[in-house]
């Protein structure tokens, strides 16, 4: 048992030192299936803003489960997601990004299951590919979404930073 808190604490760790993934907002949510206990299964679509990139938002949707087993925190998600992001500004690089570097996490289950979004900088096309997955320890999904940001000027402001042109 001792071993088992000891792996934990190391586990957290190692999640606390990754650094913070991007914290998302409630943009809104839909109902799909009425629960007579607990609340109901929904889609909910949140936003969140690179924290390496100044002027990329991003729209993620996803399944939220309902019913008592959801109310309790649970439930596992499904896979199922889809995302969006635009340039709403002048794109600054803050520092070198890596290709893979996760921007947003989320927990999808009680245990094991994230939902993540990473970055890549296409550095020949000048654009950033965000990338919108689920995970499991064991076995993960297929199931995907992926969104592209052209690097461009905003107004009369060239974009900046670490690797652009």
């Amino acid at each position: 048992m001792r071993r088992l808190g000891l792996s934990l604490l190391g586990l957290t760790a190692l999640v606390l030192a990754a650094g913070p993934p991007a914290l998302a907002e409630e943009v809104g949510c839909v109902s799909t299936v009425w629960k007579m206990v607990g609340p109901d299964h929904k889609i909910c679509v949140d936003a969140f803003e690179d924290p390496k990139v100044d002027g990329v938002v991003c729209h993620v949707s996803r399944a939220r489960t309902g019913g008592l087993s959801g109310a309790l925190g649970l439930a596992e998600d499904t896979s199922d997601a889809a995302i969006a992001c635009r340039q709403v500004g002048p794109i600054t690089i803050k520092e070198d990004l890596e290709d893979g570097e996760q921007v947003f996490s989320e927990r999808r289950s009680i245990m094991f299951k994230r939902l993540q979004v990473v970055r890549f900088h296409d550095r020949p096309h000048n654009t950033l590919v965000y990338l919108v997955y689920s995970d499991k320890m064991v076995e993960g999904s297929p199931k995907n979404s992926l969104s592209t940001v052209p690097v461009m000027p905003w107004g009369g402001t060239p974009a900046q930073g670490p690797g652009l042109e």
